[in-house]
């Protein structure tokens, strides 16, 4: 019988076609992060020009969330009925035109309601990406690949800090929402001859569209004079229902993870630049110590990509939720502007080795195919929701107790974490995104 699009991908070596999907994927993953993250910086500067207040810059970072929920939500629907590529693609167009619409906001108001159109597109980016690139990768290179797709993301964090570091003191906030727009239509460009995941073509009955792309992923291998394996027969997961004990409890896993990361990310992330200027640095010199704290982001991305597929998801989750809960209650304590700044970058750096970890590959690595996007949806939606109220907590964390009181809250959440990854056992290294769903799901059709 013929082999399936997944026993096909699974035996290819790592190809020119896996590097060119990096980079469009990648770029916009990239414009998508760099939008998400120039939030901290330019809402830094509203409130050292009086544009806005700490309450009106939770409402826009609420607002944010409000629009990612939604994304993110119907972004996992889209995915799965109507292709990985034409969702990517519609997103996309999305967040650039609404962040071209906040450059022009003439109060704080309508910068709100720009950001939460914005969001919509900034969330369903995030759920399609990482689970699109999972679905062409071998099992034996997955995690690292996953890691490097995250690290290419989290440039935008480190590009957002940086640019905003020069260009906001100069130009002010707006150019900043210029860049991300512009940004994303050049990648919608970019993108239009982005192939669709041969896994969604064949269990859609596309066989001829998903056997054209993998001959030509086959021919790049015989070209370079690589022999291939016979593919792998393997049982392949039965249809599965949303409302399955496999599903169900793959997604209340997947959601308290990235409520965590959630958590992390919004209750010390977004918030440097803002807690900074609130402890009377100035604007330039708190975003020139947020410059030099998030080369941690991609730091902690590389280091996914050194250790993912060496140590397993499960231990680094645990080693790097631990950690995190012991850096962050530091970094409030530390006793000068340069200790604060290492500890800062070490805070980013495992916050973002846990993204690389958990969003880019564990969470959708446990769904099958079928409902992978609609999974990852799930987890995406549910964690969002919880961070639409993370920022009125920091505000009020802030004013009761100060930075320590808002880090030794987000220190909880992520103890509360490494036990759930100790208690869940599934591990997914090197193993091929159907022996999980069939593991997952407790039952399987019979081998090809």
């Amino acid at each position: 019988m013929p082999h399936s699009a997944a026993e096909r991908l699974d035996r290819l070596p790592i190809l020119p076609f896996h590097h060119r999907l990096l980079w469009l994927i990648g770029a916009g993953m990239f414009f998508d992060s760099f939008d998400i993250y120039l939030a901290g910086s330019v809402l830094g500067e509203l409130v050292h020009n009086g544009w806005s207040s700490l309450p009106l810059n939770a409402r826009f970072i609420s607002a944010t969330f409000i629009g990612m929920v939604i994304g993110a939500a119907s972004a996992g629907w889209l995915g799965d009925r109507y292709g990985r590529r034409f969702t990517y693609q519609f997103n996309l167009g999305i967040f650039g035109l609404a962040s071209l619409a906040c450059a022009a906001a003439p109060s704080m108001s309508w910068l709100i309601v720009g950001r939460f159109v914005a969001g919509i597109g900034l969330g369903a980016e995030i759920v399609i990406g990482y689970a699109t690139m999972l679905e062409f990768i071998p099992p034996v290179h997955r995690g690292r690949w996953a890691a490097l797709l995250s690290l290419v993301t989290n440039f935008g964090l480190f590009f957002a800090t940086l640019i905003s570091w020069l260009v906001i003191p100069a130009f002010g906030w707006r150019p900043m929402f210029v860049i991300a727009g512009l940004g994303a239509f050049v990648v919608l460009w970019m993108r239009k001859a982005m192939p669709e995941s041969p896994r969604w073509l064949e269990l859609n009955g596309r066989q001829q569209e998903a056997d054209a792309i993998l001959r030509g992923a086959e021919a790049q291998a015989a070209s370079q004079g690589i022999t291939l394996a016979v593919p792998q027969s393997r049982p392949q997961p039965r249809p599965v229902s949303l409302t399955s004990a496999g599903f169900i409890k793959a997604a209340i896993v997947g959601s308290i993870m990235q409520v965590v990361l959630g958590i992390a990310i919004y209750g010390f992330v977004a918030w440097v630049p803002t807690f900074l200027v609130q402890h009377g640095i100035s604007i330039n010199r708190s975003l020139g110590q947020s410059v030099l704290m998030s080369f941690g982001g991609p730091a902690g991305a590389a280091l996914g990509w050194l250790l993912s597929d060496r140590i397993g998801r499960r231990p680094a989750i645990i080693g790097a939720s631990l950690l995190a809960a012991i850096c962050g209650p530091a970094f409030a304590y530390a006793g000068s502007q340069e200790l604060a700044v290492v500890l800062g970058f070490v805070m980013f750096a495992l916050i973002y080795f846990m993204v690389a970890i958990i969003v880019a590959g564990y969470v959708p690595e446990l769904f099958p195919t079928s409902v992978r996007m609609r999974g990852n949806g799930i987890t995406s939606t549910v964690g969002r929701l919880a961070t639409i109220f993370v920022p009125f907590g920091v505000v009020a964390l802030f004013n009761a107790g100060g930075v320590a009181a808002v880090l030794f809250g987000v220190a909880v959440a992520l103890m509360l974490q490494a036990l759930l990854a100790i208690g869940y056992k599934v591990e997914t290294n090197g193993r091929s995104l159907e022996s999980i769903a069939v593991e997952e799901v407790g039952a399987a059709t019979a081998g090809r």
